[in-house]
């Protein structure tokens, strides 16, 4: 996650726009045919989830949400890894 260095708003809205950059970023190995379907659905529900995460932080009056959404982001990165490896099997 962002350190604090502009103010809590401008983090908040910075974590959002990261938030969909990874998105899209995490979809090209399926736009590449690296990947298949299986790492397309799995790339696409997590990253709604973490979507869903950042804007409900951003809504968010006293950061109640941000270790859940940095916890999120942790197994975030574990799990499109494991999803990716398991689409590989599958292919």
């Amino acid at each position: 996650m962002l350190p604090v260095t502009h103010g809590v708003a401008f983090t908040k809205l910075q974590i959002i726009l990261y938030t969909i950059i990874l998105i899209l970023v995490s979809l090209l190995p399926f736009i590449v045919l690296m990947s298949g379907i299986f790492y397309l659905f799995s790339a696409s529900i997590l990253g709604a989830i973490f979507l869903y995460y950042s804007i409900k932080l951003y809504r968010d009056q006293n950061n109640e949400n941000a270790f859940p959404t940095f916890v999120y982001s942790i197994y975030y990165i574990f799990l499109i890894f494991a999803a990716l490896l398991v689409d590989h099997y599958l292919i």
